[in-house]
């Protein structure tokens, strides 16, 4: 009933093709992401392209082809991702996503339903049709969920609620409960944060929540071009229970293994033959600061994080210096230039992302470094504008009297004067944008901030400091290196003088 349909006339993957797995931002579906790579991995080349976002960034990545397959669940794949007012029978989700070319699969085992819970006591509410009567409640509810049609909206209008949210990463939720800055937040029911801190979940007494069951979802063609590693996968099918992936969430979050070793451990236990090692029975203790710090994947994010705001400024000083210079020569358009950058500046990264990700058709690098070059304008555009109207007019009459040409007089004279005022610019948009690089990991295109959606959604301060640290370093000594470059430009045009 759940295998994936026949697609014996799809092409066969080549030799050099990489099977692509996705994850969310969160331990359930980072853990998840590493049991499939795992399984797959004796049988072709996997990699695992963790934390890339909530749904609608994931399930862009799986349509634009970034990626091949991921863990998702039946109810947001009816309510979220297709829209129905209300559960479908599976045979209709599988015609409607076979028209985007995808298809679902392989149920894990468990469902992972959503919830709301409050801290556990004697008092309080028990179901959520009591949470009507006590509008002084503040609620703390990830982003997600407040936007999703199956989440905040819908619930809200079922049982009258007349609270007003706020907006919480699920990550840090648990804690912010617990120090009683809210009262309510959601929860997925497999989370391990509910026994150690003694929740209390509440009632769904209206059933307004649809089931969650953990399948994937997964391109039509993929089985096809990954027939070994697919048919792996596919004897993952039914083996997860709901207590296997409350265990395997509290070994990441409470524990502190790693996704990888949390992922080994269970098969190892319960699919031997899927080859992988068995993991030490005792659970490691969580690294310290230096260790994560310092770990193997330290080059690989800073050379992408590099990469990132290398392009960004190069091609921001492409666009920019030129505007800065029509902006300089004429000024009846100066204000609309510098305006106009000066109001891209201000949309907020997260929503340029989302903004990016239709118009350009992908996830991953490009729109990461679209995002980057519009926010490394504004310095650059506006220095070089400032940079030229400072050259002397006297020097301009000068130029002038010796024939030279409006390109030569741009190119030879005012262009060289103006140099420290735009290498200024461009420092600015260079240290700006190692910090902006950090939501490049929100859409997969890696960098320090992986780590940082990491500790988020471990709630683990040594992690989100490991991802910090080193943007912070980075920030310094890009700061260094172009105040040098200001002092050999600035004494450049006294020696030519």
């Amino acid at each position: 009933m759940f295998g994936w349909p026949c697609c014996s006339a799809a092409r066969v993957a080549a030799p050099g093709d990489t099977l692509h797995v996705g994850s969310k931002r969160f331990t359930e579906s980072y853990v998840l992401g590493e049991v499939l790579t795992q399984a797959a991995a004796p049988h072709a080349k996997v990699e695992h392209l963790q934390g890339m976002g909530n749904t609608a960034i994931v399930l862009a990545a799986l349509q634009a082809g970034r990626i091949d397959v991921y863990p998702e669940y039946l109810g947001t794949i009816d309510l979220e991702i297709l829209k129905h007012a209300q559960a479908a029978p599976l045979e209709q989700i599988r015609r409607e996503l076979a028209a985007m070319g995808l298809g679902v699969a392989v149920p894990l085992g468990f469902n992972n339903t959503y919830a709301l819970a409050v801290r556990g006591g004697a008092d309080g509410p028990t179901k959520l049709s009591e949470l009507a009567a006590l509008p002084a409640l503040r609620f703390g509810l990830s982003h997600e969920f407040i936007g999703r049609a199956d989440g905040w909206p819908g619930l809200s209008k079922r049982y009258g609620l007349p609270q007003r949210p706020e907006g919480l990463d699920h990550g840090i939720a648990y804690e912010a409960l617990m120090q009683r800055q809210v009262d309510v937040i959601d929860i997925y029911s497999t989370d391990a944060k509910i026994r150690q801190y003694g929740l209390r979940v509440l009632d769904d007494d209206r059933a307004y929540f649809p089931r969650y069951d953990a399948m994937l979802l997964y391109r039509l063609d993929a089985p096809a071009r990954f027939p070994a590693a697919w048919k792996a996968i596919a004897q993952l099918e039914g083996r997860i229970s709901a207590t296997d992936m409350i265990a395997m969430n509290a070994a990441a979050e409470i524990d502190g293994q790693s996704f990888a070793n949390v992922a080994r451990g269970w098969l190892a236990a319960h699919m031997p033959q899927a080859g992988t090692a068995a993991v030490p029975a005792s659970a490691p203790v969580r690294d310290g600061l230096l260790a994560k710090i310092f770990d193997k994947n330290l080059w690989p994010l800073t050379r992408q994080h590099l990469t990132l705001v290398l392009a960004a400024v190069l091609l921001a000083c492409v666009v920019g210096i030129p505007l800065g210079v029509l902006a300089a020569e004429f000024p009846r358009l100066r204000q609309v230039v510098l305006g106009l950058t000066g109001v891209l500046q201000t949309v907020p990264s997260l929503a340029l992302l989302a903004l990016l990700i239709p118009l350009l058709g992908m996830i991953g690098t490009v729109p990461a470094l679209a995002a980057l070059v519009v926010y490394a304008l504004l310095p650059i555009v506006r220095n070089t504008c400032t940079g030229l109207l400072q050259v002397p007019a006297g020097l301009r009459l000068a130029a002038q009297a010796l024939g030279l040409r409006p390109m030569q007089r741009l190119v030879h004279i005012e262009l060289p004067l103006a140099l420290p005022v735009i290498l200024a610019g461009v420092k600015t948009a260079a240290v700006m944008s190692v910090g902006t690089a950090t939501i490049a990991a929100f859409i997969g295109a890696g960098g320090y901030g992986e780590r940082i959606t990491i500790g988020l959604a471990l709630n683990d301060n040594d992690m989100l400091l490991a991802g910090a640290i080193p943007a912070a370093l980075l920030a310094l000594l890009t700061q260094a290196a172009f105040e040098l470059l200001e002092r050999l430009a600035s004494r450049a045009p006294s020696q030519r003088v």
